[in-house]
């Protein structure tokens, strides 16, 4: 059995466990992949700054995020497909989140839908919209958010289309998953992973089946999927969304100060700043480098949180000095989840926490607030 002491170690058994094709959705970005690899590289290059001789024994890292406390500036990402990652994956992720006191957020494009989040945990949750043609359709699932008391909306901006990930088209990525002889061979050496996924009823969209006119089969709830992202999105969609949603308004996918400057004239409680995991606009900067400008334009005036490339508690720890008031991770809980369900999921949760609580201690520094700019190696 081998000794997990980092999320590295997660990812090393999650290769083993689950079918490439599904490896590959998790990890890919769009076309060169030259942003994924930025939004890592960039974040590497940052030094923090050793302080010695600093009583550093009442550590804290304890926080709060969208006005709940948190025991860590953790979030869980909105993650599609998770339930294909683990059987029941969304559920399995939500109560790990729970169980490590920070928020899990339900992706639109999950196999577990709203309903089973809400019934499975008897917690609050975040819920993440992607606005699509069918208005009605999205109406109803604000209003099915609402009614699972979820605590904050978050509405991903940058997917209006979707870009091309060549690692996905090669595999015949699907939901579920296509019966070609390759990814057939590739499932019956994962016997724990097609277990689990042959025992639940869970296999396809959750949020869509049964709520989507005229859905017959997985086939055409696909078809269905691919034609529905809406390029017309734009800012009066934010502000129709603003009026049907009453709790706290996050928008991921923002990069640049005047679109942040936006998302705060149009009502949002909160941003992430994100280039979607590296998956969307190829060559885009990485989301670190984003960071420091739109803190420093609206830092004072609202909540800024950051997404891309954290796998570690130092990586926490950059964000965090560059003025982040937490982080999503997405890879990194997705690889506990792949290698052991649950107990994976909280156990790279605690592998960043501790990481963090450490690099805290050799700052010099004993609470979240503390963590500043002054941290950071010239």
């Amino acid at each position: 059995m081998q000794t997990i002491t980092s999320v590295q170690d997660l990812r090393e058994v999650y290769k083993r466990r689950v079918p490439k094709m599904f490896i590959d959705y998790a990890e890919s970005g769009s076309y060169s992949e030259q942003t994924l690899k930025w939004n890592r590289e960039d974040l590497q290059k940052i030094r923090l700054k050793q302080k010695i001789l600093t009583d550093v024994s009442k550590r804290d890292t304890k926080t709060t995020i969208a006005g709940k406390q948190v025991n860590v500036p953790l979030i869980l990402a909105p993650i599609g497909l998770c339930g294909m990652q683990r059987a029941d994956g969304e559920i399995l992720a939500a109560k790990a989140a729970n169980e490590a006191g920070i928020p899990f957020t339900l992706s639109t494009m999950s196999v577990c839908s709203i309903e089973d989040i809400a019934s499975e945990t008897k917690k609050p949750f975040w819920f993440q919209l992607y606005v699509m043609k069918d208005r009605e359709f999205i109406r109803n699932l604000i209003a099915r958010a609402a009614a699972a008391k979820c605590s904050a909306l978050v509405l991903t901006v940058d997917l209006q289309i979707l870009a091309q990930r060549h690692r996905d088209i090669k595999n015949g990525l699907s939901v579920p998953p296509k019966m070609k002889f390759v990814n057939v061979v590739d499932m019956l050496t994962k016997p724990r992973w097609l277990a689990g996924i042959l025992t639940t009823k869970r296999r396809s969209f959750g949020n869509l089946v049964g709520h989507v006119k005229g859905m017959t089969n997985a086939g055409s709830l696909g078809e269905w999927t691919a034609s529905q992202f809406d390029p017309a999105l734009n800012w009066e969609d934010v502000k129709w969304i603003r009026k049907l949603w009453k709790g706290k308004l996050i928008i991921k996918g923002i990069m640049e100060v005047p679109d942040a400057r936006l998302a705060l004239k149009h009502g949002a409680d909160g941003i992430v700043v994100s280039n979607h995991g590296g998956r969307q606009l190829d060559r885009a900067p990485s989301s670190i480098s984003a960071l420091p400008k739109i803190v420093d334009a609206i830092g004072d005036k609202t909540e800024i949180l950051f997404d891309g490339g954290i796998r570690t508690g130092q990586d926490l720890m950059r964000a965090l000095a560059l003025g982040a008031k937490g982080a999503m991770i997405g890879r990194a809980f997705v690889y506990g989840l792949g290698a052991n369900g649950q107990e994976g999921v909280r156990t790279a949760i605690e592998c960043i926490r501790k990481e963090l609580d450490m690099s805290m201690a050799l700052c010099g520094v004993n609470k979240i607030s503390e963590i500043d700019k002054r941290v950071l190696a010239d």
